[in-house]
């Protein structure tokens, strides 16, 4: 034995160690061990991110902790050399096994059933036997139809002193292993077609402009081959709460300038629930933020006691008139998120548009008559002695906050996963059966002899012969 080993050349030896099982399973753990531990720690983020989250773990020791798995690529992992070569090793291996112990499962698979010598009857490991009475011309109508009800057709072979009938099924489902082992290999090449030609990149976009490009976490600018716009951004909260209920964007897709139709719109509207696909690139509605700028625009609806109503656009610092009266109201101040003490006064407590409000300072002929701040979310604050004034938005103050990806190998993954879902049914719900009756003529009686075998369930597949048997007794 130990000859033959050292005769072996290195061809030799490299396709035994890929054919092993073992060197599947030791391939396997380590590739699921250390995703799971790139599935902890955050891909492609910035370091504090990371720290903060191991600090849970590993207290004063995550900076540590982080360094090193920073070093070992954990921090990139899905695009780290190691990992691409254990996929590449793990797929080696599923190929060389495959290859290894098809010949022998394809001999089965190609070979159909063939009638059985008598002198292997009693070798197979189902045998049963039964007497019946008649002449074999009717017995075999009688074993064909019983042979039917247990979901076999069968074929007839004349042999010495009587004949035999024999049928298989599931031939093929021998396979299933190997197809299970195809979709494995479809779902590794997209996963990486993914990692090579795809990107997850983010997009923080503020209302009213637009950008042609997306962002790696590491500054990396991916042009999209398309502009997208955010027309306008929304937040909504629960009553009474600062936890927000939903937000969404409205986005435009752009090409050389002109609006790109999406379902029949030019303008999309998407939440977190429903993202935005084009050219095989998702934008997805993943955060929001808070940065105005001295184009932010503030909304007003104005409608004076008489009912008169005017929309009003206008940036911080300028003015407005009440309609029908000499009323002139002057964008004075604003809070993203108004609060008030337990002094009563008023103070900012956060730095997004949780409660947006907006002071306005009311004048009269040059005299200053009242002020007053207007809460979006609170209509009740909207009353003036003059009419009322609703605080719709402060626009082009929010961002959007997108994950731009695009994955071109995910379609193949999704195939990869049909196949799979046809292998392990196959393997595991189908079997290969074959089945051979004999009838021998005996002094006026016919004699049945029937062995079987399956490669799995064989509790299941005897109960099916019993019930042959049976069915042959009852028709006899």
């Amino acid at each position: 034995m130990s000859n033959k080993k050292e005769n072996q050349s290195i061809v030799d030896s490299i396709w035994s160690l890929f054919s092993s099982i073992t060197l599947a399973v030791v391939v396997f753990s380590i590739i699921s061990i250390t995703s799971i531990v790139g599935t902890i720690v955050e891909q492609q983020a910035e370091p504090e991110r990371n720290i903060k989250l191991l600090s849970k773990f590993f207290g004063d020791a995550a900076p540590t902790v982080f360094r090193v798995l920073d070093t070992l690529g954990f921090t990139n992992m899905f695009h780290s050399w190691w990992f691409i070569t254990l996929l590449f090793i793990f797929a080696a291996n599923l190929v060389i096994c495959s290859l290894d112990r098809l010949p022998k499962i394809w001999k089965f698979v190609k070979e159909p059933v063939k009638p059985l010598p008598p002198e292997l009857l009693n070798t197979v490991p189902i045998k049963r036997e039964a007497v019946l009475k008649g002449k074999i011309d009717n017995t075999k109508a009688v074993v064909e139809s019983a042979m039917k009800g247990i979901g076999f057709k069968a074929n007839i072979h004349q042999e010495e002193g009587g004949l035999q009938l024999y049928s298989e099924k599931g031939r093929h489902s021998r396979l299933g292993v190997y197809v299970t082992h195809l979709s494995i290999l479809i779902i590794l090449t997209g996963a990486v077609v993914g990692i090579f030609w795809g990107f997850n990149a983010s997009l923080n976009l503020l209302e009213g402009t637009t950008s042609p490009v997306a962002y790696m976490r590491n500054g990396k600018e991916i042009p999209l081959g398309f502009e997208i716009g955010c027309n306008d951004f929304e937040v909504s909260f629960y009553e009474n709460s600062d936890t927000p209920k939903s937000y969404k964007s409205w986005l435009t897709i752009s090409e050389n300038g002109r609006p790109v139709k999406i379902g029949g719109k030019e303008v999309t509207e998407i939440d977190v629930n429903r993202p935005l696909r084009y050219k095989g690139i998702t934008l997805y509605q993943s955060s929001y933020g808070f940065s105005p700028t001295k184009d932010s625009l503030f909304k007003l609806s104005v409608t004076s006691n008489d009912g008169k109503k005017q929309d009003i656009q206008l940036k911080f610092g300028e003015s407005f008139n009440i309609p029908g009266t000499n009323i002139i109201g002057k964008v004075a101040d604003f809070s993203p998120a108004l609060g008030i003490d337990e002094a009563g006064r008023l103070f900012t407590y956060a730095e997004m548009m949780n409660n947006p409000a907006v002071l306005v300072e009311f004048t009269e002929n040059g005299k200053q008559k009242y002020n007053q701040w207007f809460l979006k979310r609170y209509p009740q604050t909207w009353r003036v002695p003059d009419g009322v004034v609703e605080f719709k938005d402060l626009w082009g103050a929010q961002y959007t906050g997108l994950q731009v990806r695009k994955d071109p190998g995910v379609w193949i993954v999704y195939l990869g996963c049909i196949v799979m879902s046809i292998g392990l049914y196959a393997a595991f719900f189908m079997s290969h059966a074959r089945i051979w009756v004999s009838l021998k003529d005996e002094k006026g009686s016919i004699k049945v002899t029937i062995a079987a075998s399956t490669n799995k369930n064989k509790i299941a597949f005897e109960q099916k012969i019993d019930k042959l048997i049976k069915g042959l007794k009852t028709e006899s």
